[in-house]
């Protein structure tokens, strides 16, 4: 590995400020299209029926992108769906207990994979909310077609669909949000060109915020480790942002054939994490994605390439400690002027951290229509993926050298699988299916900041370890799912399937070596304050799943209940076990991975009615309920960040161009905790959130209220608070303290279509 040379990457924002400017250039030819003109909107992938199927479409997410900067908070509105509170663009949706790399998460089509220890680059955190046109969500059994290498559920994030008219037509739009609590303002625009065969369109966003504010006080520090700066004790450190996204589209249909290329640029210049002892600093994506796209006489035929490539760099951000040791002459405490002046290079400044990665993917599927008013599907897919993680020295015991943290990771995959859909008859649908697939890992051999044997924290003898033993993975994974749907009745319909999904272990639970606690801290996917050791033998997740639904829907179709129950039961689920003998209660400690048994059992409730629909509008209930409990049968723990109960009831007004709610959203107190982790437990809590919008011909304007009452809680899935003060040290920190909510935030939007 070179430590110093990062993947080549192109840039696009160049381009695709050219290509707007071109684009504006043809508004004049752009007249307003006759009546008589058809346009036909290409969908990308024709989702299957089977699973339980949710999704949000573009209108619910113009109601919350002016409340928002964080596309996967979305999936919260969806019953069984929450997120896990990272940093402020970048949760991670969590589906019935299982979150993370257990999901598969598809972006216009994309599978994606967090290149990072602490995983601050999630797919969603690639695509802005006013990038969005449909996110689909499949929960309980996912079928094979559209979910691979995960033992969760698929989330399918989809940005608008190309259009073809008969006539040239010109359209845009852009927007801007302003929001109280963290002075968060961003700015979006889109521009598309569209006529018989082509269709063009450049996409772009930018936002920015502080940190943002609790409800009341909640530490009792205020020095954050650097000289002369301290924070309020209600302001959360470690959570101001600032990041920008470019997209550029553009799609040609010829006959049966559509064949569209899209173009993305990510340049996130900060990204601050409370529940990590790093920070983002600088994450650069480049990536391109290639489909073809075929109608036959008999169905359907697809193919797609894309490759991404992430230049991702952290370190200490200005509310946490920056410099560590002491001068060798006199003790003196580090800073620029005493590192300057070490000879003996006792003192540290920070700690830069890279993970350079390449993630290519190919695939190619079939939907056949059968006569027996049945569809088949078949496919295959190749994904490789690529990762350096590797931390260049900064004096003192960080150095001389650069620490190999993941070297020349691999992660290699390839699958074929076969579904079939049936109806059997007008009420009665049978749906099956088989995946098979082959997962390869392996990774290089690693020192650390130096190979002497009497370095700090055993790093020449543990390396020295790892690159003698086996590292190579080979896994062979077999889903198969079975789903049945019958409609007893014009207003009732049940459904029962079952489902058996394999994931295998990513880089970072397999190949991070180091216990030495500094190193260990450093590698976390979970926000829990402790440092996490990899494991080269650990066998792939089996999840076993019964899942039912109970539909109803009233005569008149103004009301609708579902009822979702589930049962999950894990083999070889990969939790964390204590590293070696000090672990203790009431601290940070390291962990290893390791396989043990786990099981996740639940109900989703969901109710939609119309309550009144008069002079003073249409009025609508609507809301959700999840209860859920998850354990470790291993240990009769709890699992990780699991919220037994939560859910939210909102009603709603449209009345002329008037969009209004009133949202109450609540969850139970957490006290189910995963023990080895001391994870800290949660109250219950309920907050309001109150929605105005209306629109004209041409403009949107948002209003609103998050947290309306100023309530204070803590997010019971947002880790632990390591935001501020020496975070290298895994205990020189406050233990004990969460991560609140934020307090009230009023926040305004505008968008303007043209």
């Amino acid at each position: 590995m070179t430590t110093n040379t990062k993947l080549n990457t192109f840039r696009l924002s160049e381009v695709a400020l050219a290509v707007a400017l071109a684009l504006s250039a043809g508004t004049a030819a752009a007249a307003e299209p006759p009546a008589h003109v058809e346009e036909i909107i290409i969908e990308g992938q024709r989702h299957t029926s089977g699973g339980h199927l949710q999704s949000i479409n573009d209108s619910d997410v113009r109601k919350l992108s002016a409340a928002t900067s964080d596309t996967a908070s979305l999936l919260s509105q969806l019953a069984g769906v929450s997120v896990n509170q990272t940093g402020a663009v970048s949760s991670l949706p969590m589906i019935r207990g299982l979150s993370d790399d257990r999901l598969r998460i598809k972006v216009d089509g994309m599978d994606m994979i967090a290149a990072c220890p602490n995983h601050m680059n999630p797919p969603l955190s690639y695509m802005a909310p006013s990038d969005v046109g449909q996110m689909t969500v499949f929960a309980g059994i996912t079928p094979v077609s559209v979910g691979g290498d995960s033992i969760g559920g698929t989330v399918i994030s989809e940005s608008r669909a190309p259009e073809f008219s008969d006539v040239a037509t010109f359209e845009g739009e852009a927007g801007g949000f302003s929001r109280s609590n963290n002075s968060a303002t961003g700015m979006n625009v889109r521009l598309s060109r569209t006529s018989e065969n082509l269709f063009t369109s450049y996409s772009g966003s930018y936002s920015q915020g502080d940190n943002y504010t609790a409800a009341k006080n909640f530490k009792t520090v205020v020095q954050t480790g650097r000289p002369g700066h301290t924070l309020p004790l209600d302001e959360v450190a470690s959570t101001a942002y600032e990041t920008q996204n470019h997209n550029l589209r553009v799609a040609y249909k010829t006959g049966a054939d559509t064949f569209d290329v899209q173009l993305g640029y990510q340049n996130m210049p900060s990204q601050l994490y409370p529940n990590q002892r790093m920070d983002l600093l600088d994450n650069q994506q480049t990536r391109v994605n290639l489909n073809w796209q075929r109608e036959t006489g008999w169905g359907q035929i697809q193919s797609r390439f894309y490759q991404e490539q992430v230049e991702h760099g952290m370190d200490f951000g200005p509310d946490r400690q920056f410099w560590y040791g002491s001068k060798a002459v006199g003790g003196a405490a580090c800073s620029p002027m005493a590192f300057h002046g070490d000879p003996a290079g006792t003192c540290a400044s920070g700690m830069p951290m890279f993970s350079d990665s390449k993630n290519s993917g190919l695939s190619l599927t079939a939907e056949i229509d059968l006569p027996a008013r049945g569809m088949v599907r078949v496919g295959a897919e190749i994904q490789q993926f690529r990762l350096e993680d590797y931390w260049t020295a900064s004096g003192g015991a960080m150095g001389p050298g650069t620490f190999e943290n993941i070297n020349n990771g691999q992660r290699d995959r390839t699958a074929v699988f076969a579904e079939h859909e049936l109806n059997l008859a007008d009420d009665w649908l049978v749906m099956y299916g088989a995946r098979v697939e082959r997962v390869v890992r392996d990774a290089d051999d690693v020192h650390g900041y130096s190979t002497a044997m009497n370095a700090m924290g055993m790093q020449a003898m543990e390396a020295n370890a790892f690159n003698q033993a086996n590292r190579k993975n080979t896994d062979t994974n077999v889903d198969l799912t079975l789903l049945t749907r019958y409609e007893l009745s014009s207003q009732i319909d049940l459904e029962l399937g079952v489902a058996q999904k394999v994931r295998s272990a990513n880089l970072y639970e397999t190949y991070p070596w180091s216990s030495w606690t500094m190193a260990a801290s450093m590698n976390n996917l979970v926000g829990d304050g402790n440092g996490y050791v990899g494991n080269l033998a650990l066998n792939p997740e089996k999840a076993h799943t019964l899942s039912g639904s109970l539909n109803w829907r009233s005569a008149d179709t103004r009301h609708e209940l579902s009822v979702n129950p589930y049962i999950t039961r894990v083999d070889d689920y990969i939790d964390a076990v204590a590293m070696n003998a000090t672990w203790r209660p009431g601290q940070y400690n390291v962990l290893k991975y390791q396989n043990q048994q786990a099981e996740l059992k639940g109900v989703d409730l969901t109710l939609a009615s119309q309550l009144a629909n008069n002079a003073s509008g249409d009025w609508k209930l609507a809301g959700n309920l999840s209860f859920i409990d998850a354990r470790n049968t291993d240990t009769g723990a709890g699992l990780y960040n699991i919220v037994p109960m939560q859910g939210r009831l909102a009603l709603s007004q449209e009345l002329g161009g008037w969009d209004n709610s009133l949202e109450w959203v609540f969850a139970g107190k957490k006290d189910d905790l995963s023990s080895v982790r001391n994870e800290l437990p949660t109250d219950s809590y309920s907050l309001l959130n109150l929605r105005l919008s209306h629109s004209w011909e041409s403009v949107r304007l948002d209003l609103g209220v998050e947290n309306l009452l100023d309530e204070f809680y803590f997010l019971p899935a947002g880790g632990t608070y390591v935001a501020q003060g020496m975070t290298m040290s895994i205990n020189g920190i406050p233990f004990g303290i969460g991560v609140p909510g934020m307090g009230r935030s009023i926040y305004a939007g505008v968008n303007y279509s043209f």
